[in-house]
């Protein structure tokens, strides 16, 4: 930084009135800020901390056929127009959650609601003629579900849609 002040005392001594010092030290700011770069979080920084640390890296070779999801006994979300479906396995009964509401669901249920590791099932809810609007809305609540999986580290398996 001092050079810059030497630089700037020299151009404030200089006979040539007050345009030219206050157009060279605009220009010594100018390059101070676009050389100067905000602080970078470190590359070893962990991953935030969740919750669901404990729960294990999914295992595939536990999961039932794919014919048969039925079976599924890890969380299972399903992509609604109005929100996230929480399938309440116990007894089927859908949660309408919103998006922002996932983590915390998630990070609530025990390790015992997991035997299949770190993995939920998705699935879609399908109108037989949904609007463009319909359409819309299911893109943005599933990027915003899957976007919500991937901070988790939670990984997804894709169910077939569900008709509505």
């Amino acid at each position: 930084m001092g050079d810059v002040e030497n630089i700037v005392r020299k151009v404030a001594r200089r006979p040539g009135g007050d345009a030219v010092r206050t157009l060279t030290i605009l220009i010594l700011l100018g390059v101070l800020v676009a050389c100067s770069k905000p602080p970078q979080p470190a590359a070893t920084e962990a991953r935030q901390q969740t919750g669901l640390e404990s729960i294990p890296a999914p295992d595939p070779a536990n999961y039932p056929p794919f014919s048969d999801m039925s079976g599924w006994k890890n969380p299972y979300l399903v992509v609604r127009e109005d929100g996230i479906g929480f399938v309440d396995l116990a007894n089927r009964e859908v949660h309408i959650l919103k998006p922002e509401e996932i983590p915390a669901e998630l990070v609530s249920l025990p390790s015992s609601a997991w035997p299949y590791g770190r993995v939920v099932l998705v699935t879609q809810a399908v109108s037989k003629n949904p609007s463009d609007q319909t359409k819309a809305d299911l893109r943005k609540n599933r990027a915003l579900l899957l976007g919500t999986l991937q901070e988790l580290d939670v990984q997804f398996r894709e169910a077939p849609w569900a008709h509505e």
